[in-house]
């Protein structure tokens, strides 16, 4: 089986991975950054400096005694993986679930859709990883997303083109399926967060896997992001980084992207900033790629040893769209609009995440409202698998189904679920039906047993 083959995804393909890119050489060891003299630093500071310290610790959204009793509680977990461990109040959330998160990757989907039509097989991965990028400026929102119930889906149909599903698939492990398609890709994400609580901190580890498929050559892309680092979570103005290396692989050709998130230095030095280079099949730097990744990204076409080419110059593929300001959520217009009913589809899943009473509530501003929502539903799914241990059942997700195939990542090993294409055809029945409920009227309802009382 050829090395770059996409079935030839076991052990030997990411230790391979691995050793390919420990040996890029020099061209790698000289980022982009580097060649203007960065240096990163430790952060002590992201936004501040020294002397306002003691005004730094007060900031944030606790109150002083709240923080202290959450403080106590959550002590004991420092080190342990709080995934689903821990029943965390609403006062940190905000009005969307991790399944709709998933969702925000459609919107540069155009950058797929360019990488499909380009006939540059460089350029087609410059697009590409820009289109991964794209989304981190969602991903440094402070505020969590709540996690989805067993069940629960979010749908979003024909939204300039793109057709989007996903579902959670587990609980213990909690593990979601996306799904997303237009004319020229289909996007197919198995995510299994892992997080490791570290006091004031925590480590969020992807672990999963991302592939896109180009539809005119049938060209497989392979994503591997950085992790994640949500700082001051109690303590302080928390905010969020994303420190590592981005790899994307074209598992058809054997070209890759390997970008560098810088981490984020003192008093908020070199923060946001990444560069790297698209290689060939022979690890030789083609073009350099440079930008923020919540500002915009460019590209150059470079040398053997990384250096720009005479006569050529820097070119802009990405630029952040216009936000809103003062949003409190941090929201884009992208995030308001996945969020909304107005682009809900017709016939909207009765399992849909808009639909959850605790979101709406948090929405609505009602956050008592919203924690005794939340609580409700976290003993109706309790109930749930009560009434299917007693059954002798397991759970069935309903648009995806689990394969054989575990594959590796660089945080552990994963169970790859896949798209098994029964949307699809509700979706077509539901368009052509004739029933127009509003969708704000449907009760939410992904249980699989109706007959439980919370």
């Amino acid at each position: 089986m050829a090395p770059n083959d996409p079935k030839n995804s076991g052990g030997g393909f990411f230790a391979s991975l691995a050793s390919s890119i420990s040996n890029l050489g020099s061209a790698m060891t000289k980022s982009v950054n580097g060649l203007v003299g960065y240096e990163g630093l430790e952060v002590i500071n992201p936004e501040g400096s020294t002397e306002d310290a003691a005004e730094e610790a007060n900031r944030g959204r606790w109150k002083q005694e709240d923080r202290d009793g959450y403080w106590k509680m959550m002590q004991k977990y420092i080190g342990s993986d709080v995934t689903s461990m821990v029943t965390l109040p609403v006062i940190i959330f905000e009005p969307m679930t991790m399944l709709q998160k998933m969702a925000e990757l459609m919107e540069y989907s155009h950058l797929l859709d360019m990488a499909d039509k380009t006939d540059d097989p460089y350029m087609r991965m410059v697009y590409a990883s820009s289109w991964a990028i794209s989304v981190y400026y969602a991903f440094q929102r402070t505020w969590k997303p709540f996690n989805p119930i067993l069940g629960e889906t979010y749908e979003m149909a024909n939204y300039n083109g793109v057709n989007f599903i996903s579902e959670q698939v587990s609980h213990h492990p909690p593990m979601s399926a996306g799904h997303a398609e237009n004319e020229h890709f289909t996007y197919d994400c198995t995510s299994k967060l892992k997080t490791k609580f570290l006091g004031n901190s925590i480590d969020v580890y992807p672990v999963g896997r991302t592939r896109v498929t180009l539809k005119r050559d049938g060209v497989v892309l392979d994503l591997v992001p950085p992790l994640t680092k949500v700082h001051n979570l109690i303590f302080g103005r928390t905010w969020v980084d994303s420190p590592g290396e981005m790899i994307m692989t074209n598992l058809t050709t054997g070209d890759k992207v390997v970008l560098y998130f810088q981490p984020c230095g003192w008093f908020g030095s070199g923060r946001y900033e990444v560069d790297g280079y698209v290689y060939n099949a022979s690890e030789e730097p083609k073009i350099l790629m440079t930008g923020k990744w919540n500002e915009s990204m460019s590209y150059q076409q470079c040398d053997g040893e990384g250096e720009p080419l005479p006569g050529t110059e820097l070119k802009e593929v990405w630029k952040l769209a216009d936000v809103p300001k003062d949003d409190k959520y941090q929201y884009t217009h992208f995030a308001h609009k996945i969020n909304s009913f107005d682009t809900a589809p017709k016939k909207l899943l009765p399992s849909d995440s808009r639909l959850r009473p605790d979101r709406y509530a948090l929405e609505m501003g009602d956050m008592s409202k919203s924690g005794n929502e939340k609580s409700s539903l976290e003993e109706r799914q309790r109930a749930e698998k009560r009434t299917r241990e007693e059954k002798g059942q397991s759970f069935t997700p309903k648009w995806f189904d689990i394969t054989e195939e575990v594959t590796p990542t660089p945080w552990g090993d994963l169970e790859v679920y896949q798209f098994n294409a029964k949307y699809s055809e509700h979706r077509e029945a539901a368009d052509s039906s004739e029933d127009n409920t509003d969708p704000k009227s449907i009760q939410f309802n992904p249980w699989q047993f109706q007959d439980l009382s919370t």
